[in-house]
């Protein structure tokens, strides 16, 4: 069966590798980035270049979207990207980027009209994922799309459809609350360690495998440890996320103290210049709260 052409808007720290493994998987991309020496450096790997969006998506059958919020997602498709008006009836968008499900099925409607497919797919993973190409993607959209998409999901990790449109972003919603709330409490834990006199690292390594183990204490109790918040996954893009978490909660009528007061760290961190640094940094947040008392004497390595 022939491959379905693909576009790539947006080409950063997830877009990047998550375009090098389709390419790898032999599908044939035009890659776009607002910054354009990001979808340059895909040249390389066999991709072709667009000016626009709007000619990344012209000739394509599928439009992958990875960007920063539902605001310029909506501005790239609808608005100055016009890059709903330059595709093809019965071409198929897939949203990678995490936005708010009512942005999704709203974005969904506003294509249907126009004869154009719609999945909202976010990614769970982080950068360590998007290269190995084992995302976790929950895609929402019709039954019909999803199997249209599989094999392209498939290149970069492991797709589960979830629902209609919307419901791609309310399980990443999900997942990330679970995300925010356990790095906070593997950041607690940790400065509770080390402020009674034990080996944080040592007791590390003594929870993973028992209830409390997770992916968060094994890859970023590691980080946090190394006070490494070079971004894999940055606080602002978390802090966007509990906001979301919160408004959809708020819709829905219901109170989320736990992800209510992670926001509230996370805004504090920006608010204290962090937002660019790696979610881990609600450690440093943590420190501030607690009159400076660290969770060890290393240096912090800083992006920049």
């Amino acid at each position: 069966m022939t491959k379905p052409r693909i576009a790539m808007l947006g080409t950063g720290l997830m877009g990047g590798p998550m375009a090098r493994n389709l390419l790898k998987a032999g599908f044939s991309l035009t890659a776009w980035n607002r910054t354009a020496a990001k979808a340059e450096a895909l040249r390389p790997a066999g991709a072709r270049i667009a000016a626009s969006a709007a000619a990344a998506a012209a000739d394509a059958e599928m439009t992958i979207v990875i960007l920063e919020s539902g605001a310029v997602v909506g501005e790239v498709l609808f608005e100055s990207g016009r890059v709903a008006d330059a595709m093809k009836q019965g071409a198929l968008v897939i949203d990678m980027s995490s936005i708010e499900p009512r942005q999704a099925r709203d974005h969904a409607e506003r294509l249907r009209q126009r004869g154009i497919g719609y999945l909202d797919a976010p990614v769970s993973g982080g950068t360590a994922g998007a290269e190995a190409g084992t995302l976790a993607i929950m895609a929402g959209g019709s039954a019909e799309d999803f199997a249209r998409a599989r094999p392209v999901f498939e290149a970069m990790g492991r797709p589960t459809h979830v629902g209609p449109a919307g419901a791609g972003q309310l399980a990443k919603l999900c997942n990330q609350a679970i995300v925010a709330v356990t790095v906070g409490a593997v950041s607690e834990a940790l400065l509770l360690a080390a402020a009674g006199g034990a080996d944080p690292a040592v007791v590390r390594q003594a929870l993973m495998g028992g209830s409390a183990d997770s992916p968060i204490l094994r890859n970023q109790g590691q980080r946090l440890l190394e006070r490494n918040f070079v971004p894999g996954g940055s606080a602002r893009i978390v802090l966007k996320d509990c906001n979301n978490i919160l408004a959809e909660a708020r819709a829905f009528g219901l109170r989320l103290p736990l992800a209510e007061r992670i926001a509230e760290i996370y805004a504090a961190l920006a608010e204290h210049g962090g937002a660019d640094y790696d979610h881990t940094a609600v450690l440093l947040e943590l420190e501030r709260l607690n009159s400076g008392k660290r969770l060890s004497d290393r240096p912090d390595r800083l992006p920049g």
